[in-house]
């Protein structure tokens, strides 16, 4: 592993403890911690977030998808985030996912693949409606829905990405994704700017060949947007640095002629921070995640 994803693993479980310190379970909320959805014992992992009260059998669901420069985090990183969710009406699904180095592409996505069969399996179980499914992704998490929302809507993405890994297990459960929120994303893995120098290290650790040029083009999110991609809701903010990959995605969604909606958080004063609605005593994020909640629920 990199200094650099060394380095990463250290400061933002520093910086994720701090921010989430104090937090305890919502008692409005019931939680299902430690499922097992593939076989891997430590990673293969999630957790589901329902409100304790609700009008309906079914619940609509959204899938989180951890950022983490895609050699740290976990769904502990991400449970108050999630539970915030679900406490909007809507069920949960919070998995972790085998991190690289350890575990290099396309690993990431074999588990994502696993955890929508996993919802299709334990849908009764878990009183999930399967006709109203989002994810929402952020940071590499957002890199790697986007991957995965077009390895289910791109046939030819899909063959591209099984030859170029025939030993991987990529499933598709057929459940079809209502629309998708992505947040703070790298999406554009072709282009670096001044903004973001690390991508190429980090691309030591995240894929096999470190970044061949064939690499790159199976993990280039911007360029595998086709028309059946779902929806999306697309944000960055003042102080993400990443909000130039913000654009680059709203190219490609404009050119493949996909809905989507754009928003701006923050000021030059006030300019909040990558990642900032993962932030529970942060009005600014609250106001975030009830701008994606309110926007998925337009498809229900």
């Amino acid at each position: 592993m990199s200094e650099y994803s060394d380095r990463v693993r250290v400061e933002f479980a520093c910086g994720d403890k701090e921010r989430d310190k104090g937090l305890e379970t919502p008692k409005d909320i019931v939680r299902f911690d430690n499922i097992s959805y593939g076989t891997d014992e430590k990673f293969n992992l999630l957790d589901v977030y329902k409100p304790v009260k609700t009008s309906v059998k079914l619940l609509p669901v959204i899938v989180i998808i951890h950022g983490g420069a895609w050699v740290y985090g976990d769904k502990e990183v991400y449970q108050f985030y999630g539970m915030s969710l679900a406490e909007r009406g809507f069920a949960v699904v919070n998995p972790s996912y085998r991190l690289a180095p350890e575990n290099r592409f396309p690993a990431q996505i074999e588990d994502i693949c696993s955890v929508f069969d996993w919802i299709a399996e334990n849908a009764d179980k878990y009183c999930l409606d399967i006709t109203n499914i989002f994810a929402v992704g952020d940071s590499a998490g957002g890199h790697l829905l986007s991957l995965y929302t077009s390895f289910i809507t791109n046939d030819k993405y899909a063959a591209e990405l099984k030859r170029a890994y025939p030993a991987a297990e990529l499933s598709c459960s057929g459940l079809k994704l209502k629309a998708i929120a992505l947040n703070c994303g790298k999406y554009d893995m072709e282009r670096f700017s001044e903004l973001d120098p690390n991508t190429p290290i980090i691309l030591m650790d995240f894929l096999n060949d470190g970044g061949s040029r064939d690499e790159l083009k199976l993990v280039n999110a911007t360029a595998l947007i086709t028309g059946d991609y779902p929806p999306v809701f697309l944000m960055t903010c003042a102080g993400d640095f990443l909000k130039c990959q913000a654009t680059l995605m709203v190219e490609a969604l404009m050119d493949a002629s996909v809905p989507f909606v754009y928003r701006f958080y923050g000021t030059d004063k006030d300019p909040l921070g990558h990642v900032f609605h993962c932030n529970m005593r942060l009005k600014e994020g609250i106001k975030c995640n009830d701008d994606e909640c309110e926007y998925f629920k337009e498809f229900i």
